[in-house]
């Protein structure tokens, strides 16, 4: 029987495989970074949507390092929202007062280019969370934990197991909240321990996948998060605002569509926070804003998204 790890093996990390692969002449392949020190890792199944020889395919553009990365912008920056200045702990960051976010992890099913934490000095060998959850237990006023990362559906069943059930049996938690990216590229992540694991979990779960472009999408992977929902889990997602990926009113509209008719709630659409290496799929404002009242006109109110940003030291994310 093939495992999600099994699954994961099969990866591109390489970018000369992926481009033979993507059958990419001597032309376009100048236009990609072969040597970049956040590396390419991109799953298989995200591999075969991709159109051939295409340097404008909306998944491909979130995957691949284009040279245009190497631009300097004195707006784009490593740490564009500061999470430095929250971190508590080694991997928990306290920014808002209910809620706490957990960094469960530095890995991920695949690197998005416009990612973050792309510069985040992560740790890189996984030991007990004894720290944080000691933090954890000393705020009361925390009522809901996020686990974030990288991705915490990295984490295998028995370690991520042990994480909440210590979480969950902090007497103020109520909520524990999942961003995840995994299963648009590895579906076969929601296991059946792992489902088993959220119906024995008392807090209330909430699943935030990320998704930019309903071409990420397909049954499969709804199949699966039909069975999160099951659980008694509330499915949510986010969305990035990005230049040649998503950033017209068709693409918007059929992704929003396309979610709610699958029953997961679009959460938040995001302006692209600036982080360096990613000003070229930057979105002016007032156009995330006019996109915003053009959904208006074609969708119930339940399938549109807050418009959002991260201001730091904000007490909340800041509705556009």
């Amino acid at each position: 029987m093939q495992t999600w790890q099994n699954v994961q093996q099969t990866n591109f990390t390489s970018m000369e495989k992926l481009l033979d692969f993507l059958e990419f002449d001597k032309k376009n392949r100048e236009k990609i970074l072969s040597h970049t020190p956040f590396p390419l890792n991109l799953p298989f199944r995200i591999a075969e949507k991709i159109e051939k020889n295409s340097l404008n395919d909306p998944l491909f553009r979130q995957f691949v390092p284009l040279s245009c990365e190497n631009k300097i912008d004195p707006n784009f920056l490593k740490d564009p929202v500061q999470d430095k200045d929250f971190q508590k702990e080694k991997r928990l960051l306290h920014k808002y007062k209910n809620r706490a976010l957990l960094l469960a992890t530095s890995a991920c099913a695949m690197h998005c280019r416009y990612c973050f934490r792309r510069h985040f000095p992560y740790e890189k060998q996984y030991s007990p969370f004894t720290k944080e959850l000691d933090y954890i237990k000393e705020h009361p006023e925390l009522n809901e934990i996020i686990l974030s990362g990288g991705d915490p559906l990295s984490l295998a069943d028995p370690i991520l197991q042990k994480l909440l059930i210590q979480i969950d049996n902090i007497p103020h938690i109520k909520k524990i909240r999942f961003h995840t990216r995994f299963i648009i590229g590895i579906p076969e992540r929601i296991t059946t321990e792992f489902l088993t694991l959220l119906e024995n979990l008392t807090s209330q779960i909430y699943f935030v996948i990320h998704t930019n472009h309903p071409k990420e999408l397909d049954n499969t992977i709804f199949s699966c998060l039909k069975k999160v929902h099951k659980t008694g889990a509330l499915v949510l997602s986010q969305t990035v605002l990005t230049k040649g990926i998503n950033d017209d009113l068709n693409t918007l509209k059929t992704l929003f569509d396309l979610l709610s008719d699958n029953g997961i709630l679009p959460y938040y659409l995001h302006q692209l926070d600036p982080v360096q290496g990613a000003s070229h799929f930057h979105v002016d404002e007032e156009k995330g804003k006019r996109l915003m009242q053009d959904l208006r006109a074609h969708l119930s109110g339940y399938s549109i998204p807050f418009f959002v940003k991260e201001i730091p030291h904000q007490k909340s994310k800041t509705v556009i």
